[in-house]
């Protein structure tokens, strides 16, 4: 065998040599009727670990390229070349050449466990059950007729419906705008791919906190979208950053999450909103606004978005009901100037033709009636009394082990670890002992940082959690 392997390359080995060989089966260098070399022999041929050939074989196996058979070695399966020549797709392949960049492998590896165990669930960003307002829910659809359209609605969503999202915006959030103005998406997360596939395009700048959720997002790579950040203290991002990013990289949009940021649970001081929109003037660049959280104030104090202190119209403001009503409702929305409605609104009805009318019927009748307002006030109580739990407990179980900001609303606690840990290792420590959290840097460059979530499980849990975590940190630590 001739082939050699790329050492400097980025492609793992196996998969250089997986590639080279099935080359080889397509153009006939490895005959169907003729053994491939065993496992052993190729290894010690090319210089490399036997562990790396069979990684391989595995994955030729895999695609249904190969036989592998006790005794009689490996072959080529004469399965892909019959009377009609056929031959199956290599799906690995295709995966790897999609341009839609998949999660991060702990993000994916977190997914699976919370879907696959029963953890305690630090780590999932959404209510539990028992924060849903069921009751309300369920009379909407038990004793209210549905009188929307079940057909295609209109692009930017149910007329009807955006004209109670204006009005509810303005009643909790003191937002002016109307319905032509709106576009319903299924969640904040459609909202945001929306943007950043319409609204920009490859080779252009961004700024995004550090550390924020917006940082695990693979969409601002699939898109080919360069990413800088804006560090975070105690009172946000300093907008002086700003400044010094557009001058070296012109950046083109700001995204934003300022009240009760996710995963820091910080509030970006008034001063510094005012100093942004100031620049977001200055340099005519749009800023994002993502705000799932501001209506979760644990003083009870009306949060004023960027949107709100907006007099130009240079942020476009993203919200849903997914934190604070019921993740499953998909219901998320955009606010902005009317012809980036449209264009947004285009995008949308090409990937789904709209959203459903039978969930925005359900949102509009429950922001339209009194229980809304009872919910929100539930809720906020509750989100309260589990965020002191979880601090009575990081005190107890980790004491001086831990530093951290209480938030004054969210549902998350952005914590420091002070020990030297292994980051993989402490969070599979953590799954062994049935409790599961995001680690820091899946949602910023530092280490030694993790996300708590307090919204999906009760105090109990929180406490039990805690203490699952501090025993899988000193086992890591020592």
């Amino acid at each position: 065998m001739d082939w050699k392997p790329d050492r400097e390359s980025k492609t793992p080995i196996y998969k250089q040599l997986a590639l080279y060989i099935e080359n080889g089966i397509g153009d006939g260098s490895f005959p169907h009727d003729k053994p491939l070399p065993s496992e052993r022999g190729l290894a010690k041929e090319l210089g490399i670990n036997r562990s790396t050939v069979i990684a391989a074989y595995n994955e030729l196996e895999g695609n249904g390229l190969i036989d592998r058979n006790r005794g009689s070695g490996t072959t080529v399966s004469k399965d892909i070349w019959g009377i009609a020549k056929k031959r199956i797709p290599s799906w690995n392949r295709y995966i790897e050449a999609g341009s839609f960049l998949p999660n991060l492998p702990v993000t994916q590896r977190i997914h699976k466990e919370m879907a696959e165990q029963k953890l305690i669930n630090l780590a999932s960003g959404e209510l539990s059950q028992d924060l849903f307002p069921m009751t309300s829910l369920r009379e909407i659809t038990s004793t209210r007729s549905f009188m929307g359209n079940l057909g295609y609605d209109h692009p930017q969503g149910s007329a009807i419906f955006r004209e109670t999202l204006a009005n509810h915006v303005y009643q909790f959030r003191g937002i002016e705008t109307n319905p032509a103005n709106i576009l319903i998406t299924s969640g904040a997360q459609q909202a945001l791919h929306l943007v950043v596939q319409c609204l920009l395009k490859p080779g252009d700048s961004v700024a995004i906190e550090n550390p924020s959720y917006h940082y695990n997002l693979p969409i601002f790579k699939s898109t080919g979208i360069k990413t800088y950040y804006l560090k975070s203290d105690k009172d946000g991002m300093n907008p002086d950053d700003i400044t010094e990013l557009y001058k070296k990289h012109r950046i083109r949009m700001i995204f934003l999450n300022p009240i009760f940021q996710n995963p820091t649970g910080t509030l970006l001081s008034l001063e510094r909103r005012k100093k942004i929109l100031e620049l977001s003037s200055e340099y005519g660049i749009p800023v994002v606004e993502d705000d799932p959280y501001s209506l979760t104030s644990f003083s009870g104090e009306k949060m004023r978005t960027l949107k709100l202190l907006d007099d130009y119209g240079n942020v476009l403001y993203i919200s849903s009901l997914t934190k604070i009503v019921a993740s499953g409702l998909r219901i998320g929305w955009i606010i902005g100037p009317r012809a980036v409605i449209e264009r947004l609104s285009d995008a949308k009805q090409q990937v789904d033709f709209g959203h459903a009318s039978y969930s925005q019927w359900i949102a509009n009748d429950f922001l339209e009636s009194t229980d809304f307002k009872t919910h929100m006030k539930k809720l906020v109580t509750e989100l309260e009394s589990r965020r002191d739990q979880m601090i009575t407990s990081l005190n107890a179980f980790l004491k001086d082990q831990v530093e951290y900001y209480k938030p004054q609303g969210g549902i998350h606690l952005w914590c420091r670890i002070n020990n030297e840990f292994n980051e993989i290792h402490l969070l599979e420590e953590s799954i062994k002992r049935g409790v599961i959290y995001v680690p820091g840097t899946t949602l910023g460059t530092e280490k030694g940082y993790v996300r708590f979530t307090f919204a999906r499980e009760n105090e109990e849990k929180i406490s039990e959690g805690i203490k699952r975590f501090a025993e899988a940190l000193t086992i890591v630590s020592t």
